[in-house]
């Protein structure tokens, strides 16, 4: 493949001055060496505004997605700079980690590591071939948050995501969760600042958090409307926006309608066949309703839903102990009674 030098359009990139070529600690590749890891960019295992993501493997044997920016990308070089440059920054288990880059003329890419279980708007998809459990939810909503806490408590200055989607929530072997993706992501100048205002909106539709949206105003709790949003979509199996093109219907506005039955039912996600406990389905809907008033100072910092989700976590486990135990106890209650109606008995000691 032959890399061309395009002049700079909008939305699209070209070729960098040695100067504007990224200087980062991590590790450098040439595309020589991605063009290798790749087996010359044999396996795309996803696909998106950036470009093509491949699946790579390292001399040590160790696999790796390689996102490449196309030439046509509508993210340019700021973004592709400005995500390498927040992954050297960021180290915890519920973020992807950072390999390393290629900043080679015209040839830019992304190594990180390779999540196999794909991300979670693809399982929550109709199409999945399979169905996330309860459990299963309401950890990959816990890993995110822990992950989102991270940047916005444990970053200094925080890092505001800025395009937090289910797409962007990675799964390992273990159905584990990471964040991924900081393309648009920005820090506050220092620690003090409450927000910053920029001119480009960015995120997706249907995540967005409207306040930022009307007045361009970026704070944390802009990460913490489109958590909610998310956390939505993991409990009805819906999607953010939901109905037809003509008539698209938000997620939220959809469960408000039917919160005002009162049945949880008519929320979760009919795949999961009444696989849950009513209480904690209850809590993660509460949870999730109060990352979404209009105006972002009415919604909680994400340490507190990090908090809570933990709890809602812990009521299920403690929720399916107790059926477990009663279960067990009944089927023990039932052997007895057998043995006692029983000819059969356990011959005396």
């Amino acid at each position: 493949m032959i890399w061309r030098s395009l002049r700079r359009n909008e939305g699209g990139i070209s070729s960098t001055s040695r100067k504007d070529q990224l200087k980062l600690k991590n590790q450098t590749f040439s595309y020589s060496e991605i063009h290798n890891i790749t087996n010359g960019f044999e396996t795309m295992i996803g696909k998106g505004g950036f470009g093509e993501v491949y699946l790579g493997t390292l001399q040590s044997g160790e696999r790796v997605a390689v996102k490449k920016l196309s030439l046509s990308s509508k993210q340019g070089y700021k973004e592709f700079k400005s995500e390498a440059k927040f992954l050297t920054l960021v180290h915890h288990r519920n973020v992807v980690s950072f390999v390393g880059y290629c900043d080679e003329g015209d040839a830019k890419a992304l190594i990180y590591e390779y999540l196999s279980k794909g991300n979670l708007q693809e399982h929550l998809s109709e199409k999945s071939s399979s169905v996330l459990g309860w459990k299963e939810r309401v950890q990959i909503a816990l890993d995110a948050a822990s992950g989102l806490d991270y940047l916005h408590n444990g970053c200094k200055p925080p890092i505001i995501h800025r395009d937090l989607k289910g797409s962007n929530i990675l799964l390992d072997e273990n159905m584990r969760a990471k964040i991924s993706d900081f393309g648009l992501s920005r820090t506050f100048a220092n620690d003090s600042d409450t927000h910053v205002l920029t001119n480009y909106p960015g995120g997706t539709p249907g995540y967005l958090d409207p306040e930022f949206h009307s007045s361009g105003t970026l704070n944390k709790r802009s990460d913490v409307y489109s958590f909610g949003v998310i956390l939505l979509e993991l409990i009805t199996g819906q999607a953010a926006i939901r109905g037809t093109p003509e008539k698209p219907s938000h997620i939220h506005t959809w469960v408000k309608q039917k919160l005002e039955g009162g049945d949880i039912k008519a929320i979760v996600d009919p795949r999961l066949e009444g696989n849950y406990h009513v209480a904690s389905a209850w809590k993660f809907l509460e949870i999730a309703m109060s990352c979404l008033p209009d105006i972002a100072i009415q919604r909680p910092d994400i340490s507190h839903v990090t908090s809570e989700l933990k709890d809602c976590l812990h009521l299920e486990a403690s929720l399916q102990r107790t059926v477990s135990n009663n279960r067990d106890s009944f089927l023990m209650d039932s052997v007895l009674i057998d043995f006692s109606e029983s000819d059969i008995c356990p011959n005396p000691r």
